[in-house]
């Protein structure tokens, strides 16, 4: 319990933001669009490649990373029921399916720093480090199949894709930031995290009437990411020995809501940005009550 109230002052941060970005209108849209892509485009990436390249490689982390690609994998096999059973359009089940597996990284770092410090970070940068281009490759590619858009040109132009290949190529390079960089990096990634969650609270839409059917895809799709894949990590994790912070690690990816990127993406491919939208806020406002419950199993 104790670890759970631990997270208070991180759901403060978001509904700071949200609270922010409807009491100061002066500031306008603008800015708040301006922070989240800088945090997007600057802040993120550099957070990510500075969390992999300081993490040592190792045959440990593949269970990791196997029970992390596990419940991903697990949560596309349920998202792929949802056009059929709440006769989704093409383009609306391609923009929804993302929300049933990607990952909201700031609020992941910023919960395994609570848990387990700096050797915390370290392991959810390196999961989410690997995660991060099956997430992209999955939901730029389902969204290209209903669209005119090439997935390999949207990945190209993704900087969280393109952050995590360059810190991995460092990485088994065996090459080290010169000193200046690797503070200049870190600097950088202190202020992803507190602007992250800002940018988070601030994107928080729950506006609009999603229909009879709209709510019940939105249940279902809500039900994998904040449900079925921590189910999935409790089930798996016993039989390939994943444990102590690896395991707390893996429960806590699995457990995040999804990230603002999806909106951003839907947006950008001619998606269904309205639902995404309401889709990430209202998992997010959920993922702050069963977020913390799932923490309990680890206190």
């Amino acid at each position: 319990m104790g670890t759970a109230l631990a997270l208070l002052p991180d759901f403060a941060l978001i509904l700071l933001g949200y609270a922010l970005r409807r009491w100061m209108v002066a500031l306008g849209d603008h800015f708040w669009t301006g922070l989240e892509k800088l945090v997007y485009f600057v802040l993120f990436p550099a957070l990510l490649f500075n969390a992999i390249t300081k993490t040592p490689l190792s045959l440990a982390a593949i269970p990791l990373i196997g029970v992390g690609a596990t419940a991903m994998f697990g949560a596309m096999l349920l998202a792929l029921l949802a056009r059929p059973l709440f006769s989704l359009t093409p383009i609306s089940f391609a923009s929804q399916f993302q929300c049933a597996f990607r990952f909201n990284t700031y609020i992941g770092l910023a919960v395994a720093a609570k848990l387990h410090g700096a050797a915390g970070i370290a392991a959810m940068g390196l999961l989410a480090g690997a995660m991060v281009p099956l997430a992209n490759l999955a939901a730029v590619w389902m969204l290209a199949r209903h669209g005119e858009v090439s997935v390999w040109r949207e990945l190209a132009k993704n900087p969280l894709f393109l952050a995590t290949l360059a810190a991995l190529a460092w990485n088994l390079g065996g090459l080290t930031l010169p000193a200046p960089a690797g503070q200049f990096l870190g600097r950088l990634a202190e202020a992803a995290i507190a602007l992250g969650l800002l940018a988070v609270g601030a994107a928080l839409k729950l506006r609009g009437s999603l229909g009879p059917s709209g709510r019940g895809a939105a249940a279902y799709f809500l039900a994998i990411k904040l449900l079925a894949m921590p189910l999935i990590v409790l089930l798996v994790a016993p039989y390939v020995g994943l444990d102590g912070i690896h395991f707390d690690i893996a429960l806590v990816f699995a457990a995040l809501p999804t990230a603002s990127s999806a909106y951003i993406l839907a947006q950008r491919m001619g998606g269904d940005g309205t639902r995404v939208a309401w889709l990430i806020s209202a998992g997010t406002l959920l993922g702050m009550l069963s977020l913390p419950l799932w923490l309990v199993l680890l206190s």
